[in-house]
């Protein structure tokens, strides 16, 4: 049986009614639109190579073994693949709005967890692809495969007709249940063994070793006063705003003062929230707006297998500091320590430690922690790199993309950040009735970026910069 992973399952039991835990993007496209039959035809075609796609979650009754994936004998894709259009010319704005809508609606957990809606009506001719995938199925590594491997990498690509597909047979509820209750025993004895190290049981004490002496730095972030004013409920609807940035930008800044591009990024992305707290009367010296950051454990060749392989970090955002540069090298100092920590524990030895945690008690704790929030972390910041090639749809070439990122558990924004060419962009979902102001956060990472890009150009080159 094909069960989710502890992850995974994570991520399905942590939806509900006010935060739909699905990841999407619009992706917008030269003229002229194709017609929504070729669109379909396309789908048609490239299914048999991502079969998730045709398959549905099944619940296993009490909880007692993780949901598992089965074929949809009910699959319809023109339930999935939708159609609608904004006035002409449709702008930016016409279209961030339409994107909002669409991407705040749940999707329904009875059906294969995906959508695709065809937007046409955008100024020049162009039109749009809104996707969204629901976060059991991808994390955001293999949702950029997977979009690789469903669009074309020439305009003259040709493509194969749709195929007909036969469901397998859904196991019957005796099966379910028994087949959870062998899991419960089987796997993790063999999960055991695969641990790291001289023998499964050392891999995992060393492992927990190394999370101990993290200790003292995670004491220390809980005395490091947090802007909580950005936590709280969440409701039904969403506001969606992006803004953008050329990767010569961010690769000056990195040459001038040493780290990483993600470095630069979130140091750019502080720059956004301290414009937003002082625009609300909320900054003050040393406040820190805390982002959890995704940070992908997949090997070399796990690209283009669905699931989830993301191992958290956070990061302090040091918005109370005035000087963008001293904000950068705070959030460098923070990301080249987490880098340390993951070369001492084997990431994805402490994912698979969830494989020992009781299939109903995780659900019982994910749903917990989603009802009671919490204030520990801010915001959520994904950096997605995306393919350095153009990309094709029925010959039309992709002219941009923007990446949606889910909120939920108090955290009532997200950032997703993707790179398409020599372009990164910055997709910003937040609660609807908690920032009013979202264009305020997304005019500040530009103006963050340009800070830095200025610095930079009174700065001699850094002898770390790579």
């Amino acid at each position: 049986m094909d069960r989710m992973s502890p992850t995974d399952a994570g991520f399905y039991y942590a939806e509900s009614e006010n935060t739909p835990l699905h990841v999407g993007s619009v992706a917008v496209f030269e003229g002229p639109a194709p017609s929504y039959g070729d669109v379909v035809r396309l789908l048609l075609g490239k299914l048999p190579l991502v079969p998730r796609y045709r398959q549905r979650v099944r619940r296993v009754p009490l909880d007692l073994g993780r949901p598992l994936w089965v074929d949809d004998p009910h699959f319809q894709i023109l339930y999935h693949v939708r159609h609608t259009a904004v006035p002409s010319p449709g702008g930016e704005e016409q279209l961030r709005n339409l994107a909002g809508r669409v991407l705040g609606q749940r999707l329904d957990l009875a059906k294969p967890l995906w959508e695709l809606w065809l937007v046409e009506g955008l100024e020049d001719g162009r039109w749009a692809l809104i996707s969204k995938v629901h976060h059991c199925m991808v994390d955001g590594i293999a949702g950029t495969d997977l979009m690789q491997l469903v669009f074309d990498l020439t305009p003259d690509a040709t493509h194969g007709e749709p195929q007909d597909w036969t469901p397998q047979r859904n196991p019957s509820s005796l099966e379910v249940v028994a087949g959870a209750v062998q899991d419960a025993v089987a796997h993790p004895l063999r999960e055991l063994t695969r641990l790291p190290g001289a023998g499964g049981v050392r891999g995992a004490a060393r492992a927990g070793r190394s999370l101990f002496a993290g200790v003292p730095s995670v004491t220390r972030k809980l005395a490091t006063p947090t802007a909580r004013s950005l936590n709280g409920p969440i409701g039904p609807h969403r506001r969606w705003a992006w803004s953008d940035a050329e990767f010569d930008e961010l690769k000056r800044v990195r040459t001038a003062f040493g780290g990483t591009v993600n470095d630069v990024v979130l140091a750019a992305i502080t720059g956004g929230f301290r414009e937003l707290l002082e625009r609300r009367g909320s900054l003050r010296e040393g406040l820190v707006v805390r982002s959890l950051v995704p940070i992908s454990v997949r090997r070399p060749g796990q690209r283009g297998q669905l699931g989830n392989q993301i191992s958290p970090a956070f990061v302090d955002l040091p918005v109370g500091e005035p000087d963008p540069v001293a904000r950068l090298a705070s959030v460098r100092r923070q990301m080249d320590r987490h880098k340390e920590v993951m070369q001492a524990v084997d990431a994805r030895s402490i994912i698979g430690m969830g494989d020992f945690v009781a299939p109903t008690m995780l659900s019982l704790g994910v749903r917990a922690a989603m009802s009671a929030g919490q204030m520990w972390c801010q915001a959520v910041t994904t950096n997605v790199p995306g393919p350095r090639v153009p990309l094709y749809v029925l010959g039309r070439r992709m002219c941009s993309a923007h990446a949606y990122v889910p909120i939920a558990g108090g955290i009532r924004v997200s950032i997703g950040i993707f790179s398409y060419l020599r372009t990164m962009t910055f997709g910003i979902n937040a609660d609807f009735d908690a920032f009013p102001d979202v264009d305020v956060l997304s005019g500040g990472i530009r103006r963050g970026i340009d800070e830095l890009v200025a610095a930079a150009g009174d700065a001699a080159p850094s002898p770390a910069a790579g």
